[in-house]
């Protein structure tokens, strides 16, 4: 019987000599017909503990090699996304903008207050 062969992402590489490979599929849903993606975790046996986090990965099914695994990876499809990193400044300054608007919104709901208590004396 041929063996298994599925493709999927890396989650996690913290186990020594394993990676855990989350493969997803695409399926109609039975009775309204969306096509929907399922996935699952495979525990997968990495020797070299080559394979990092994100990274696309082929793997292969294998006689168990313990309790979770009974997957071994084969090779690497395509490398991990970088993640983008921003540097901010820790107390950004206000601009002359920033500081016009409030001053205006300030303005504004002093008005406002103003027009407010105008209106309920002459109610009464």
């Amino acid at each position: 019987m041929p063996k298994r062969i599925l493709s999927g992402t890396v989650v996690s590489d913290k186990p020594e000599k394993t990676v855990v490979v989350r493969v997803e599929r695409r399926v109609k849903h039975p009775l309204y017909g969306k096509i929907i993606k399922l996935s699952k975790k495979y525990h997968a046996h990495d020797e070299d503990n080559a394979f990092k986090a994100g990274e696309q990965v082929r793997i292969e099914e294998c006689s168990p090699i313990s309790k979770l695994k009974s997957w071994k990876v084969i090779d690497r499809i395509g490398a991990a996304k970088a993640a983008v990193v921003e540097i901010e400044d820790k107390a950004p300054q206000p601009t002359e903008d920033k500081a016009a608007k409030a001053a205006t919104k300030a303005k504004a709901g002093t008005k406002k207050t103003a027009q407010a208590e105008d209106a309920a004396p002459a109610d009464a």
